[in-house]
């Protein structure tokens, strides 16, 4: 049986609560019985789905949507000092919670399968979430995207293990304690936080020895980053390497493509396995893989946990198919880092056939574009043609110089097709416009690009 409530979050306040992952948690505290309230920028599907389990979602941010007997506010790092409905807690006294915090209270008394890395957090979270409730375990969840519908992202189950997506960007991570813990790779990112690698690096170990005594680290035996980590450890946490190194603990014997599923075969424990995993990319296979390890690290049995992984069959914004259209198949992309780029891209490519693939690319940061422009660029070069827009700033202010042209530029200099647009409204007339049939359309980016899919499908079926 699931823990219950905890106290201190019986009527708890979520400022940005339609976020993917303080939705997450406004979702599971709901479940579990509180009563929940929260603020987001503009309303939502998520914000639906959260009005529908008994939470009071406002729409704006004012000072006189936090009731005067929440028992806490709950905020991401996003958040600014100034936000009224932060100000107005300050003045009321009521405690000031962290969204990891929270997540890692929900934890309490379960026990925690954390999933790190900088990129396949999302994906590999969801295969255990999809694969333990295929087998009857019940779990609790929380994902930083939807499975199948708004709202998603996150459920209290009855079962005794918790699969948690542990973000690394603002070092919450640390504020977990996981049984397992999951890193898919290593890499330099969130460059506002983060200086060096080996800043990255510190932060991962300090992850890592939050692992409870007796638990488990499932860590890449590929990823460069992932091996340099492993070889900073002391040895003190029980570690298992997935991958295709010879030296693997669960080596990868094969990736086989067939359409948009792979079949995967592995060694484990000195046997091979075989299974299929339903959707397209060797990187997706590799996180099936990790999930695999981590579930047999908790005692699922890996050959029940193998078949059950076939039953994840994608997440939103995670190489979704949007619709088709003339010919021409519309995909939604997350991916906002090169290196995540160009996976799905090679991913694609394999499933294209004889079409072209054509990319609208939203970059996603500034901080992210002034460090990883150049490489942003080489990345589309694996596209036939793409449409680049104006950067998405979410939580940051302008960098002077710091524009969309540093990636076209980088682009165009590895021999790209790329067409810039400014104004996001013209964007689907001018891809759809380059489309023909046996085409694959990607909209990609973590921003709002992935609202012009539909209008790209519309316009195509003219």
């Amino acid at each position: 049986m699931a823990p219950g409530l905890p106290t201190a979050m019986d009527r708890p306040h979520f400022i940005g609560i339609g976020g993917a992952g303080m939705s997450g948690i406004a979702k599971i505290l709901a479940q579990r019985g509180a009563q929940v309230a929260g603020s987001d920028a503009k309303d939502s599907a998520t914000a639906d789905a959260l009005r529908a389990l008994g939470a009071t979602v406002h729409i704006g941010h004012a000072a006189g949507h936090l009731a005067d007997d929440a028992s806490c506010v709950v905020v991401s790092s996003a958040i600014r000092e100034d936000n009224p409905e932060l100000v107005r807690a300050a003045e009321l006294g009521i405690p000031v919670v962290h969204r990891s915090d929270a997540l890692a209270a929900l934890m309490d008394g379960l026990r925690p399968i954390a999933v790190a890395g900088t990129h396949g957090k999302t994906t590999t979270t969801s295969m255990l979430a999809v694969s333990l409730t295929e087998l009857g375990r019940e779990p609790s969840y929380a994902i930083g995207g939807d499975l199948d519908a708004p709202g998603s992202n996150a459920l209290h189950g009855e079962g005794d293990i918790f699969v948690a997506e542990a973000d690394e960007s603002d070092r919450s991570f640390h504020k977990y304690a996981p049984e397992v813990a999951i890193i898919l790779n290593v890499e330099l990112d969130h460059h506002a936080n983060y200086a060096s690698m080996e800043e990255i690096h510190e932060s991962f170990e300090t992850f890592v020895g939050r692992i409870v005594p007796g638990g488990t680290l499932v860590i890449s035996a590929d990823h460069e980053g992932a091996r340099d980590l492993t070889r900073r450890l002391d040895g003190s946490v029980r570690t298992v390497t997935y991958g295709e190194a010879e030296d693997a603990d669960v080596r990868v014997l094969s990736v086989v493509p067939q359409g948009l599923k792979s079949e995967v075969t592995v060694e484990l424990d000195g046997n091979p396995l075989t299974f299929t995993v339903s959707v397209p990319g060797k990187h997706y296979a590799l996180n099936a893989v990790a999930a695999l390890a981590a579930g047999a690290a908790l005692g699922v049995p890996a050959a029940e946990l193998a078949p059950a992984l076939a039953a994840y069959t994608g997440v939103k914004r995670r190489l979704q198919l949007k619709g088709e259209a003339s010919g021409v198949q519309v995909i939604d992309s997350y991916a906002h880092h090169p290196t995540e780029m160009t996976a799905d891209l090679e991913a694609m490519r394999a499933a294209a056939g004889d079409g072209r693939i054509l990319v609208l690319f939203q970059p996603h940061l500034f901080s992210r574009t002034r460090e990883l422009g150049t490489e942003m660029g080489r990345a589309l070069a694996l596209a036939d043609a793409s449409v680049v827009l104006d950067i998405y700033p979410a939580r940051e202010d302008p960098i002077p110089g710091v524009t969309s042209e540093l990636i076209i530029d980088a682009a165009r200099a590895a021999g790209a097709d790329v067409t810039a647009v400014h104004d996001k409204a013209e964007a689907p007339e001018v891809i759809a416009g380059m489309a023909k049939p046996g085409d694959l359309v990607l909209t990609m980016g973590a921003g709002d690009v992935t609202d012009l899919g539909p209008h790209i499908l519309d316009r195509l079926s003219k």
